[in-house]
């Protein structure tokens, strides 16, 4: 498979924008991206056989059951840099190796606790970005790994693409195999 090929299925939303400017009604949108991930990603699997959560979106790429376990990892780690960010000046936050956690035991378990876990977390999620105020938006937290800030307002944009990248992988898997089914 060529390059362009990998990196489609890589990136198949594109890569992540900052962006330079924030409509009235991004930070609106993005909460409702987050807020409707956990409903997208259970239908999306919802008739998934244990043979597609163990299918990649691309070559050596994680499984559909992988990429599950991620969104819950990284959403977790999403939602506590929030919370630090909104009790803290400038938190340090703590960075983690998501490649090694994907290939920890839990990565390999039946998705059905990562997906109640996404369904729980976001709601409290979802409770916390709705009471943010635009002022608590503009709060940083320094991300050591990258070398730089993020606004909570970049932050919210960045996991609103998250969800949505990671859910366009599980639906290039079922993709795959609603064309080798015809």
């Amino acid at each position: 498979m060529d390059a362009e090929k990998l990196e489609k299925l890589r990136y198949p939303i594109g890569k992540f924008l900052d962006p330079l400017e924030y409509a009235p009604g991004d930070i609106k949108k993005w909460i409702r991206e987050i807020e409707a991930l956990p409903v997208l990603c259970r239908k999306e699997v919802e008739h998934f056989s244990n043979q597609m959560f163990d299918e990649s979106y691309k070559p050596d790429g994680w499984t559909a059951r992988q990429v599950i376990h991620h969104i819950a990892d990284s959403h977790m780690n999403a939602f506590i840099r929030f919370k630090l960010t909104l009790t803290e000046d400038l938190p340090t936050i703590k960075p983690y190796a998501e490649a090694l956690w994907a290939e920890l035991s839990d990565s390999k378990a039946p998705v059905e606790g990562s997906l109640v876990l996404l369904e729980a977390l976001h709601l409290r999620f979802v409770n916390l970005l709705r009471n943010i105020n635009e002022e608590e938006f503009n709060r940083s937290y320094f991300h050591p790994a990258n070398n730089r800030k993020y606004s909570l307002k970049n932050a919210l944009a960045l996991y609103a693409w998250h969800g949505k990248h990671h859910l366009e992988h599980l639906r290039i898997v079922n993709r795959k195999f609603a064309i080798t089914q015809k």
